[in-house]
């Protein structure tokens, strides 16, 4: 937690400028995290569906590769 209150103390320093462009960077990067989240979630939801489609044994010899 030092890091995060170090952190809050550098940006209180600067000019209500400079935060407003810290506050555009966090809200980019917490969408960036989201959509990511969402990505990762969706890949995990879809492995049942296609576990049968890629593990078979016509396509036993890919796996190899």
């Amino acid at each position: 937690m030092q890091d995060a209150e170090a952190l809050l103390r550098k940006i209180q320093a600067l000019p209500a400028e400079r935060i407003a462009e810290i506050e555009d960077f966090v809200a980019f990067i917490a969408a960036r995290e989201q959509e990511r989240s969402l990505t990762r979630a969706a890949a995990a939801a879809s492995l049942p569906a296609f576990a049968a489609i890629w593990e078979n044994p016509d396509d036993d010899a890919y796996d190899a590769l």
